[in-house]
């Protein structure tokens, strides 16, 4: 299948005056064609630097991202407004930022197409609130539609320009979990019905299970991923056509990755290093064994022992797991 981004190497360095802020420092990700994704991470991990910069609403400072062709490194300003026009669509978690609260909602999403001169603004404006389920609200302005209609306007309006790339930050931030859930199955449904490859950011990990794969940062870089077990999917798919909810832990529902960049470096997952009683910076001992990566404390051989190992496992699906 073929990518629709590519991020290698990718830094990007915030400079003021008196300092400077490293957001990314060597991010590598790549997500293909039609996939639905979600970034998850701490505040201050990177994850909205990351979605800004697919955006094109900041550049990269050094490394390799290409989004459906797109160079955003060398890309000139009037190419980078033709790609912020078609290419990509955006939903802000802030609806202020979506909508224009003295206009109706089909007005709302005709903006992004009289800016293209796109022909019958109307009757694509109406189809889309379809196919978000609002179009009867179509009339309606932004005081008198609820936290979850407005954000469901939003979509439609990151659609009007027919993007091949639609991008969410953190969506359902500003609504309740139950609503959080209707949305979220609405871009399920774009995802499935248009092909469209959505790659949304969320703090949320609850609603993170809703996507396939979930792409952990951490400090810049990619730090793991969930994939979604094969059988855990097809068993949550029964269960849903009988109209019964499967409430389960992210920890049943995905296995979690590590990921070894192209210069051989990963992120450990931090519980296992506090099992360890790793710090900040630290010294470990690695050692082959049987096709496995053995890490080991470098302090004394009693910790070594009492402690569980970190493996990592490099037999085709790079990942990691705690033994005895």
């Amino acid at each position: 299948m073929a990518e629709m981004i590519e991020c290698e190497n990718l830094v990007k360095i915030y400079k003021t005056r008196d300092f400077e802020v490293l957001a990314l420092q060597g991010l590598d990700l790549t997500v293909e064609k039609g996939e639905l994704m979600a970034i998850i991470g701490n505040s201050g991990s990177g994850k909205s630097t990351l979605l800004n910069m697919l955006g094109g609403l900041d550049r990269p400072s050094a490394g390799r991202l290409l989004v459906d062709g797109n160079d955003l490194l060398k890309i000139s300003e009037s190419q980078l407004v033709t790609y912020k026009r078609q290419t990509v669509g955006f939903v802000w978690q802030n609806n202020a930022r979506n909508l224009i609260p003295y206009l109706t909602a089909v007005q709302n999403v005709e903006v992004p197409m009289i800016l293209n001169d796109t022909k019958k603004r109307r009757q694509r404006a109406l189809e889309l609130l379809d196919m978000v389920g609002i179009g009867h609200r179509r009339n309606n302005r932004l005081h008198q539609l609820s936290g979850g209609e407005q954000q469901r306007v939003a979509i439609a309006i990151a659609l009007a320009n027919q993007p091949s790339l639609l991008l969410a930050d953190e969506p359902t931030g500003s609504v309740d979990r139950r609503t959080a859930g209707m949305i979220y199955e609405l871009f399920q449904k774009l995802n499935r019905e248009m092909g469209l490859t959505i790659v949304i950011v969320t703090h949320d990990r609850q609603l993170s299970r809703m996507v396939s794969r979930v792409v952990a940062i951490r400090d810049g870089r990619t730090s793991s991923e969930f994939l979604m077990r094969q059988n855990y999917a097809e068993e949550l798919s029964k269960l849903n056509a009988l109209g019964i909810t499967e409430c389960d832990s992210e920890e049943r529902s995905h296995d979690e990755l590590v990921v070894l960049d192209r210069s051989g470096r990963l992120q450990l997952p931090r519980e296992y290093l506090d099992a360890l009683g790793i710090h900040g910076r630290g010294m470990m001992r690695a050692e082959l064994e049987e096709g496995r990566i053995v890490l080991l404390p470098k302090a004394n051989e009693s910790i070594a022992a009492a402690a569980p190992e970190t493996v990592v496992t490099m037999d085709g699906a790079t990942g990691s797991q705690a033994g005895n």
